[in-house]
């Protein structure tokens, strides 16, 4: 079933892609705005409770839909985009296993504990 969770989040991924693709803009853009998304991470300088917060709004997947669809209803294409960064974000980072944070510590998420390489 993991396997399958996976594909799906890369398939989301490539979707925004796509929907990226349509706001005719550098490609170099793209990888570039995508790791924006990781400054959510500073919060842990405080410490792991205030950490898991800023992290799991930046990396919650309604934060990017409610603000590109905001984005899309007010016609504002920077909205738009910063929806779809955090969406694609969000999907790559599920795609290789990084959940969303529990407040105990980084490595706890709801995919179970991260583990990296």
């Amino acid at each position: 079933m993991e396997i399958l969770i996976q594909i799906e989040e890369l398939i989301m991924f490539l979707g925004c892609i796509y929907l990226f693709s349509r706001f005719n803009l550098k490609w170099w853009w793209f990888p570039v705005l995508l790791l924006l998304p990781d400054f959510g991470m500073i919060g842990y300088l405080i410490n792991p409770a205030v950490g898991s917060v800023s992290y799991n709004i930046v990396h919650f997947k309604g934060t990017a839909v409610i603000i590109g669809l905001i984005g899309l209803a007010k016609e504002n294409r920077t909205l738009m985009l910063v929806g779809i960064i955090l969406l694609a974000h969000a999907c790559m980072d599920r795609a290789i296993g990084a959940g969303l944070k529990f407040p105990d510590s980084f490595w706890h998420t709801n995919l179970g504990t991260e583990k990296f390489w």
